[in-house]
């Protein structure tokens, strides 16, 4: 008597149509912020190098904002500490969505990008303790910047597939979007427990109220921005005052956003997607852009490059990101595939998960943020990580170029074929005869179509 064997696992199968429209439309804002952000920060270095520097450290360190408050702030710390708290509220949201309705809210989908993100950030630190720590001499202030090479930077990931002209299946662009996500996580995390230098409980409590009463109010579907922004920004000044960096009042109030539209219709948008919608455009196009700008500006000429490398810890950066973001990454990802006996998809190759872990040694922005919080915006050791990171994110996004190219004409294929709609119906045929993963237990083809919220 024969039996019936289980198909085995696929990893980076395709998702449903309706999620891979939502991380397509993701992704195209964040591919046209990372084009401002580049430009943005290749006009610092530039301005930075010129004779008339000096204005811009002077733009820089200009001081606007209430003493009072605590919030006589520099513009570099207003778009560390303000700006980049709408981008961390978009991740909250974007988090928020993987773990209710998203792939996150499954474990046997959750585990391959939460294994390939915790090894992505394990094994960069370790790369960075070992060259950091074998040539500083195990010096705890060159050890700080253990956490620089932590995330991926999305936007700038996206901006060199655009200028590449990749088609990375849509697979592979759900996998990097969940990727960065969950790292963003863990960034943000480590800058709430490893980088805050002081604490004030009073203010910390005190902002738990205006935190619980944003949450009340969009529990409520209170959309109302001139309601939601003051109470939101009582929040942020609060924690900004408790000494937690206040990008970490960005992520929490973006978790208390509902995902689920809680609507009689269904096709009704949720809270969240609809203040996603409109947040993400000034995240993308304006907050990180404007982040890059004041924190990019590093001297280059006149020895600030050798001196860059000099450093031991800039070293540690440099091989972190290329190497041990890849290595991570890669590693992460074949054990989850070699723990679960899983195999990749039939349309895909190891080359494709080679060149997207080098893709996520990009740590632009969230790195800029940490090496400020590790050794202190604007010291000469914070100067000469930005050289690194900026030397590093180049470094890994160029290997990553050569590896996708090799492939490019593979994902064509790919994106002719899950364009296809020979019956006219408005969703793809790839999309509609998915098979059902074993033990899945998710709907695939029409079925998968329906609004899950």
């Amino acid at each position: 008597m024969s039996t019936l064997r289980p198909p085995t696992p696929r990893i980076f199968r395709r998702s449903t149509w309706r999620e891979a429209q939502r991380v397509t439309n993701a992704l195209r804002t964040e591919t046209v912020g990372g084009a401002l952000l580049l430009a943005a920060a290749v006009t610092a270095i530039v301005w930075a190098n010129t004779p008339w520097a000096d204005v811009y450290a002077t733009l820089r360190g200009l001081t606007v904002g209430p003493a009072a408050l605590h919030l006589n702030l520099t513009l570099e710390q207003w778009a560390s500490d303000g700006l980049l708290a709408v981008f961390f509220f978009v991740a909250g949201l974007e988090l928020k969505h993987e773990l209710v309705v998203g792939d996150l809210r499954d474990p046997a989908k959750a585990a391959l990008p939460v294994a390939a993100a915790a090894c992505g950030v394990a094994v960069p630190a370790l790369v960075f303790f070992t060259v950091a720590g074998r040539l500083g001499g195990g010096s705890g202030d060159v050890l700080a910047g253990w956490a620089i090479p932590t995330a991926t930077d999305i936007a700038f990931a996206l901006a060199v597939l655009a200028v590449l002209g990749t088609h990375l299946p849509s697979a592979l662009r759900a996998f990097l979007l969940t990727l960065a996500v969950v790292d963003d996580l863990i960034a943000i995390t480590i800058i709430a427990l490893f980088y805050t230098d002081h604490l004030d409980v009073r203010s910390l409590l005190l902002a738990l109220v205006p935190i619980a009463l944003f949450g009340v109010l969009v529990q409520r579907r209170v959309s109302s921005w001139w309601l939601l922004l003051p109470v939101a920004a009582v929040a942020w000044a609060l924690v900004h005052a408790s000494g937690i960096h206040a990008t970490v009042a960005g992520v929490v109030l973006g978790l208390l956003v509902p995902v689920r539209n809680g609507a009689r219709d269904p096709g009704e948008r949720s809270l969240a997607a609809r203040i996603e919608h409109r947040l993400r455009p000034f995240s993308a196009g304006v907050a990180v852009p404007v982040f890059a700008f004041m924190a990019a500006g590093v001297t280059v000429v006149g020895g600030g490059l050798g001196a860059a490398f000099a450093d031991p810890a800039a070293l540690g950066v440099v091989f972190a990101l290329v190497v041990g973001k890849a290595v991570g990454v890669m590693g992460g990802t074949w054990g989850f595939a070699r723990f679960t006996r899983a195999e990749l998809d039939d349309d895909l190759a190891w080359t494709d998960v080679l060149g997207l872990s080098l893709l996520a040694g990009i740590g632009f922005t969230v790195s800029l943020l940490i090496g400020g919080l590790a050794y202190g915006a604007g010291a000469a050791r914070d100067e000469h990580v930005k050289v690194a990171i900026l030397v590093g994110s180049v470094t890994a996004a160029a290997l990553a170029a050569v590896v996708l190219r090799l492939r490019n004409r593979v994902y064509r294929q790919i994106a002719l074929e899950e364009g296809r709609d020979d019956d006219g119906d408005g969703v793809p045929d790839c999309f509609e005869h998915e098979p059902v993963e074993a033990g899945s237990g998710l709907p695939t083809g029409r079925a998968a179509q329906e609004p899950r919220e």
